[in-house]
């Protein structure tokens, strides 16, 4: 089983998309995701210095904008993902990467949604002065204890020996003057005390945007960071993604959640390394790769192949979704509901103004409901048959 991990604020790095827009198309894509965000990203990840990209309107959107772009160059066609991924998660903000790579919200709306978590979230951190600080070693329990006891909140509970305090800077401080046993404190390089009751303004903020947006539900599995819950529905983990901003992160109970599972390869989306390495010291016997450039990419390919496997969003359900594979124009082979088809069987195609792709039913089984009009357009990955598996 084929994992795949969306990176959070402070895995950024000046320059670090350059490379990536030497693929065709990726350039366009990002200038596209830079509109809808009002934001230069393209340069941002080019050209801006570390103090510019460290400020968090700027570094959440160009986190997820960089996540979604890299995700075309790791699948040929984008619904291949739904198909080869068995599960996705992301870290803090790359919940919202996870969303949209997961098709619970489109890429446009990812990009919205962003940009006004970066906004909000700027906005509750100039309150006063606060920060993130990460507790390396020691024993987990006294950590834990240690971040409370400083009035801090253990705001990123990362697994390999990686606990994150978040505060005021004065808290901060006293904590680091004087440390639990055996560990390290590194000051991080973001803006806030994300995920701590300092961020309760921007929930309220996103909590309103939140009710105007629609969703579909996952079609892949979404590992939740608050819990490490396998979230399904669409509402969910945009209810998820709300309250998060002043949540704790449980990335732990992520790759917990990964070891029940089952898998088998985990891909870090850019810009990458942070999660790679946290999960190299936590699961063991599983091939894991940080997609930091092009370079990688024939690895990534090559992961795909030998660890993608047909989602298991729902092993034995009473239905199960068929997706469009690409963009176009949906037309109906089979119409009537009702309707058994075989295993293999092409159910619809979807043409475009270059190609026709065939959609094949992944089994057998009865029509149960079209979630699109016969002609309607439809988007890569976008549900549009409900089809109820055949007993025997």
């Amino acid at each position: 089983m084929l994992v795949i991990v969306c990176p959070g604020q402070g895995s950024q790095t000046p320059g670090f998309l350059n490379p990536w827009l030497d693929i065709p198309g990726l350039r366009e894509r990002m200038g596209w995701l830079s509109a809808v965000a009002g934001l230069d990203l393209v340069k941002h990840g080019t050209e801006s210095d570390e103090e510019t990209i460290k400020d968090t309107a700027v570094a959440q959107p160009l986190i997820v904008a960089s996540g979604l772009v890299s995700l075309l160059a790791l699948f040929e066609h984008p619904a291949d993902g739904f198909r080869l991924v068995g599960a996705g998660a992301g870290h803090s903000v790359g919940e919202i990467t996870a969303a949209s790579a997961g098709g619970v919200i489109s890429a446009e709306q990812a990009m919205v949604f962003v940009r006004e978590r970066g906004r909000a979230m700027a906005e509750a951190s100039a309150v006063q002065p606060t920060g993130m600080s990460a507790v390396m070693g020691g024993d987990p329990d006294e950590v834990v204890a240690a971040i409370q006891a400083a009035g801090l909140t253990p705001a990123n509970i990362n697994g390999a020996g990686q606990i994150v305090a978040a505060g005021t800077q004065e808290q901060l401080a006293a904590f680091a003057a004087d440390p639990p046993a055996k560990t390290r404190v590194i000051p991080l390089k973001v803006a806030g005390a994300f995920h701590t009751d300092h961020m309760a303004p921007a929930v309220d903020v996103l909590a309103g945007f939140a009710k105007a947006m629609s969703t579909h539900d996952a079609r892949v599995p979404l590992v939740s960071n608050r819990d490490g819950a396998v979230v399904h529905s669409g509402r969910e983990v945009l209810s998820r993604l709300v309250s998060q901003v002043s949540n704790p992160v449980r990335w732990d109970l992520t790759m917990e959640t990964f070891k029940e599972l089952g898998v088998t390869g985990i891909i870090e989306i850019p810009p990458s390394g942070t999660l790679a390495g946290l999960a190299k010291r936590t699961l063991k016997d599983i091939e894991i790769l940080a997609l930091k450039t092009p370079d990688d990419l024939e690895q990534a390919h090559r992961m795909v192949k030998e660890h993608g496997v047909t989602s298991g969003v729902a092993q034995d359900p009473t239905w199960r979704l068929v997706i469009s594979p690409a963009k176009g124009m949906v037309s109906f082979t089979a119409t009537e509901a009702g309707t058994v088809v075989e295993a293999g069987s092409v159910i619809a195609t979807v043409g475009t103004l270059r190609d026709s792709y065939d959609v094949v039913a992944p089994h057998g089984g009865r029509i149960v409901e079209w979630l699109v009009e016969d002609g309607d357009p439809v988007s890569p990955g976008q549900p549009i048959l409900r089809l109820h598996p055949q007993e025997g």
